[in-house]
């Protein structure tokens, strides 16, 4: 499949759309996530975190009000513009491709998460981003990976309309050549707009052997929030958790 806008990301992140269609993404949920994971991880109070395609920092402003010293990193000059108005002497954001190693042997941990990763049109540009990731831990650092269980994808082709705070989307939503593809059609007023996405649809297969062939160390895998042992047909997420 040849991808339409090859930084489609780029355009689509920077939108005020984005986020008006994303607006109600549950934050109680992403904290909920986040305290069972650093629970289950025994993550010392005096880790540093790196939180990696950070968008608006919303991952970064919770674990910051934990206690951590946390770094968020975005493509979108628009995310971190608005994230740094929450900064301060523990919590940084920067604008930075997530392709490229940012600080070498800086992090204890790395979070990517909501299926923040797959972005790019090919298998060797999703493996950068795990070689910056683990260039970028300390030795026994750890990397979260969040993604959704492409086991459980409805290959149907999918439309649905969405209204939101009176701007008009038509989304259709479909999977093709293994990428899961939403284009998506705003109106607001007088005004239109079109903006895709594009995801991998990357099998847990694929993900262990980038893993293992980066040299991290497989920990687990949990396939919910509630952090549920990882089935094939069963679970939403596909959470893959490595040691340097």
């Amino acid at each position: 499949m040849e991808i339409k806008h090859k930084n489609w990301f780029e355009r689509w992140f920077d939108s005020p759309y984005y986020h008006i269609l994303y607006k109600d993404r549950d934050d109680e949920e992403a904290e909920f996530f986040l305290n069972n994971l650093f629970r289950h991880l025994h993550i010392p109070p005096e880790a540093k975190i790196l939180d990696l395609a950070c968008g608006r920092g919303r991952h970064s402003i919770y674990l910051n009000k934990l206690g951590y010293e946390v770094t968020g990193l975005d493509l979108s000059p628009q995310n971190i513009e608005y994230a740094h108005r929450f900064g301060n002497d523990k919590l940084h954001f920067y604008v930075h491709d997530m392709r490229k190693v940012f600080k070498v042997n800086e992090f204890d941990v790395v979070l990517n998460l909501f299926t923040s990763f797959g972005y790019f049109g090919n298998a060797e540009e999703d493996e950068k981003v795990v070689q910056s990731v683990y260039n970028m831990l300390k030795t026994d650092g750890v990397f979260v990976l969040d993604y959704l269980n492409v086991n459980k994808l409805d290959f149907e082709d999918i439309t649905y309309n969405k209204d939101v705070d009176g701007v008009y989307f038509d989304i259709r939503k479909y999977i093709v050549n293994e990428k899961i593809v939403k284009e998506i059609h705003i109106k607001d007023g007088d005004r239109e707009y079109q903006f895709s996405e594009y995801v991998s649809a990357i099998t847990p297969e694929r993900f262990y052997t980038m893993f293992k062939n980066t040299g991290f160390k497989y920990i687990h895998v949990f396939g919910s929030y509630e952090l549920d042992e990882y089935t094939t047909e069963r679970c939403p997420r596909f959470i893959i958790i490595g040691r340097k």
